[in-house]
């Protein structure tokens, strides 16, 4: 059974019909206890009756004709009694024991007393109550049994139709006790089925989160699913930016692999040139690899330095090649000394990402500049282009966000330069330039 509702259904109407048979099974032997004590008593009440009318004449006991209980004077009534003596003997029978033939206990010894249940010769039952006394009324005490003997068919009567009116009143409990339990039940479970249907409502994507109050014995199991839902997204987004940036990283040396097989390449190594891109492409591969691994967690301080200007004049000569149809003047002021604390391959994702750009948007002129200034590293990228509004600053700086959508490109540049330098504990700040155009500007921890 795969279903949860049916399992506990199927569990509890099982326990209610043990809990039930064993409930009538109780009530029925205390009830049968009790109307054969009532019976019992009953017949000893006959008996004392017969007591107070015996009287011993001549060594033996005679009965009045007129008894108190007239179903004793009546034949066939049900009721029966004999006296019997010492020996077994019955001294006195009852008129309505007149043709049959009933069954006779043996002789009690004085002050005990026996209920049996006996089967007559005909194949009825019967209830027969014997007491032993001692009669001291004569010269002679003599012991006697008093028999009293009942037909046992209304007795089982009885308690037959105490099975019926129990059998009733158990059945009718037990079903509106499992249709409680089926309301009980659906109600208890209706947290669950909410679960469900967000669960439903999150794989069509008009629902991030599970966002319904649940008890606490479920909300661990609603915690943790957003957990797990919340990891999930982070884990997509993660694979889905480390792609782009990817695919954006390759685009540089993709261009200049292009220009040098083009026939108006001006190189006169292209095959060098080649190689040199191809490790490139090979470094940057290998560094979106470790940053997808990393989680984009970067530890600075346990990285080797790495001389600024020389990645700089790297990324220069290379994005020369990118738009060489275009007359770019590059002034690049950055001391030899100048270094930067932390992976090269961010150094390069950054400062490359911050000078394609300035590239693409410059009319002429781009001015690289680096310097430490207050235990800050601050690297800037300046160009003469048409800049951007300061409303779009903030905008910008999110992945997809593009300045112009007609201009060839994919908007995520200046967030990828943001994510490192975040992760660095820095900054990238979005301006005028002096120039003209926009000035980008890293500010990392030295």
């Amino acid at each position: 059974m795969r279903s949860l509702r049916t399992r506990v259904l199927v569990s509890a109407a099982f326990v209610l019909t043990v809990f039930v048979l064993l409930t009538g099974f109780a009530l029925d032997q205390a009830v049968r206890d009790a109307v054969i004590t009532a019976r019992e008593e009953r017949l000893q009440a006959q008996i004392y009756l017969l007591m107070a009318a015996g009287e011993e004449e001549a060594a033996d006991l005679v009965f009045p004709k007129a008894l108190a209980e007239s179903r004793l004077t009546l034949p066939g009534s049900g009721l029966y009694a004999k006296v019997l003596n010492a020996l077994g003997e019955p001294v006195w029978t009852s008129p309505s024991a007149m043709g049959s033939d009933d069954p006779t206990p043996l002789p009690l010894p004085p002050g005990r007393r026996q209920l049996e249940r006996l089967e007559g010769p005909l194949g009825s039952d019967y209830l027969v109550l014997a007491f032993g006394v001692t009669w001291a009324t004569g010269p002679i005490p003599q012991d006697y049994t008093f028999v009293v003997a009942e037909d046992a068919s209304a007795f089982e009567n009885e308690v037959a139709e105490f099975r019926r009116s129990l059998a009733g009143w158990l059945g009718a409990m037990s079903v509106l006790m499992l249709a409680a339990l089926v309301a009980v039940l659906r109600w208890g479970l209706k947290p669950l089925r909410h679960v469900a249907s967000e669960l439903a409502v999150i794989e069509t994507g008009k629902q991030s989160q599970i966002v319904g109050r649940y008890p606490k014995e479920i909300g661990a199991l609603t915690d943790n699913l957003n957990a797990l839902l919340a990891h999930e997204r982070a884990r997509q987004r993660r694979l889905d930016n480390t792609l782009g940036d990817l695919a954006h990283s390759l685009k540089t040396p993709l261009a200049v692999m292009r220009g040098a097989l083009d026939d108006r390449c001006t190189s006169a190594h292209p095959a060098e040139l080649l190689r040199e891109q191809l490790r490139r492409m090979d470094h940057i591969v290998e560094y979106q690899l470790q940053r997808a691994r990393a989680g984009h967690q970067r530890v600075p301080s346990l990285a080797p330095p790495v001389q600024i200007l020389a990645a700089a004049e790297r990324l220069v000569t290379a994005l020369r090649k990118v738009h060489r149809d275009k007359e770019v003047s590059v002034m690049v002021r950055i001391a030899p000394s100048l270094q930067f604390r932390g992976v090269e391959g961010d150094l390069l994702e950054m400062l490359g990402n911050l000078l394609e750009n300035a590239f693409k948007w410059c009319r002429g002129q781009i001015r690289l500049t680096g310097a430490a200034e207050h235990s800050e590293l601050i690297l800037a990228v300046e160009d003469d282009g048409p800049g951007i509004a300061e409303a779009d600053v903030l905008r910008l700086l999110e992945r997809g966000a593009r300045a112009d959508e007609s201009a060839p490109g994919h908007g995520i540049g200046l967030a990828v330069v943001r994510e490192i330098s975040e992760a660095y504990e820095g900054r990238l700040e979005l301006g005028l330039s002096t120039l003209g155009g926009l000035s980008a500007r890293l500010r990392l921890p030295g």
